[in-house]
């Protein structure tokens, strides 16, 4: 059941097949209710235009052969089975006879001729293994057969209203496909606009008209996309604004302080606030750095975390055991990257120490899984309570036991998190066997 379920997955998905199946149906349904009326009421004037035909026939001939010299009756005969399909036969007690086939318009026929010929007729589909329609009349008190080939008879419109309605059906379908396209091509280009944003890139804009409908949805998305562009621009312009008027002024009261006559308890609790108020601004402008996955570049991703954990190991607290495969390489931007390795780090040193020891101990590991690489990045301390690990990942949320911290917004993973979407990968949070947090990342190749 599983696997016939992932063989029609496709068809329950895309919306162009499910609309060429939905008109596909109710046009093969309307052809079949058309062919079926059409049969039921054309079937008594086919069989009375039938009957009509054979009735003629039979008179026609045995006036004919009624009226005409003897000597000129064979002549006659030959030049009605050659010329006109119609052969004349004496009716023997001794003949062998197979009745008509049985279908809906035999019966018709035979009760419409009998009708005008007289009761005694008889009918016959093959006699003395002739085949043909054949019907009997008398000339005075001889009997005799009127075989007509059947070509004369079957007039064929039940293959030709097959033929005709398969013509139909046909035309009916590639219609069902051409239509099909027209609804679902403004969705499919709606969509791939859609995913061109979701990538950080900026879609072409899209066609303005077509139903109005369509016309108006294109309209709106193209004003969002429009929106957007600006909102990034005016975000650049804030986040070169806050770098200036904020950062400028905490550098210059940092060299004020550092030259000021203070006692050095006072100089130094007013530096670890200014370095505090440098650390948020910057965790700010992280957060809010707008997304640059257009200039995206191959990077070295096992050398950069090689150079990571060269640069965690200065810290004489920290101890990383690494294991990292060779030559992996992830499309994205190296100093993101970068971030995201020291954001972890330092996280960890904040609050993933040891419970019994002054000391950080990390596990990192890297390896290639599939078209993917998989970075897992664990520590040794307390770790997190499930119910919260995916409420640290929300901009500016902290744990109780960190809000003594004294530097920091609760912008860390949340950083992190937004760098790795960025890069089209994923980030979960888990608890690592023995104690600790496990961070997994996946990014593509």
């Amino acid at each position: 059941m599983l696997i016939q379920a992932q063989r029609f997955a496709w068809l329950q998905s895309g919306l162009l097949w499910r609309t060429f199946f939905l008109l596909a149906f109710l046009i093969a349904a309307s052809m079949t209710a058309w062919v079926v009326s059409l049969s039921l009421s054309e079937r008594a004037p086919r069989a009375n235009q039938i009957a009509a035909k054979v009735v003629s026939v039979v008179t026609i001939t045995r006036a004919a052969l009624t009226h005409s010299a003897p000597d000129l009756r064979r002549e006659l005969l030959f030049d009605l089975a050659s010329n006109e399909g119609v052969r004349i036969y004496p009716l023997e007690p001794s003949d062998k006879v197979e009745a008509l086939s049985d279908d809906d318009l035999t019966p018709v026929i035979e009760a419409r001729i009998k009708k005008l010929l007289g009761a005694e007729t008889r009918f016959a589909g093959m006699v003395n293994e002739m085949a043909g329609f054949w019907v009997s009349f008398q000339i005075e008190d001889d009997e005799y057969w009127l075989m007509l080939e059947r070509e004369r008879i079957d007039t064929g419109s039940g293959i030709q209203l097959l033929g005709w309605a398969t013509v139909t059906l046909m035309i009916s379908l590639l219609g069902a496909v051409f239509i099909s396209g027209l609804i679902n091509q403004p969705l499919a280009r709606l969509t791939a606009a859609a995913r061109a944003i979701a990538r950080g890139q900026s879609p072409a804009p899209l066609p303005e008209k077509g139903p109005t409908e369509i016309m108006e949805a294109n309209r709106s998305f193209n004003q969002m996309v429009a929106d957007l562009d600006r909102i990034d621009s005016d975000r650049a312009v804030i986040l070169a604004g806050i770098s200036h008027d904020l950062r400028t002024p905490i550098t210059r009261m940092l060299l004020e302080v550092e030259m000021a006559n203070l006692p050095d308890e006072a100089r130094a609790g007013m530096q670890s606030d200014l370095v505090q108020m440098d650390t948020i601004i910057g965790q700010f402008l992280d957060y809010a750095r707008p997304n640059e996955a257009a200039h995206f570049v191959p990077v070295d991703l096992s050398a950069l975390l090689h150079e990571a954990v060269h640069e965690a190991e200065r810290f004489p607290e920290v101890h990383v055991k690494a294991d990292i495969a060779a030559g992996l390489h992830v499309t994205g931007n190296a100093v993101d990257l970068k971030r995201v390795l020291t954001n972890l780090v330092e996280n960890a040193r904040r609050y993933g120490k040891d419970t019994d020891s002054d000391a950080l101990h990390l596990a990192l590991a890297c390896h290639l899984d599939g078209n993917t690489v998989v970075l897992s990045f664990a520590d040794h301390g307390a770790g997190i309570p499930e119910a919260d690990m995916q409420r640290l990942l929300r901009p500016f949320t902290r744990l109780d036991s960190a809000r003594s911290q004294a530097n920091g917004a609760g912008l860390g993973l949340a950083i992190v998190d937004r760098i790795i979407k960025r890069h089209l990968g994923s980030l979960t949070l888990s608890k690592r066997e023995g104690g600790g947090l496990m961070v997994r990342i996946v990014l593509p190749l």
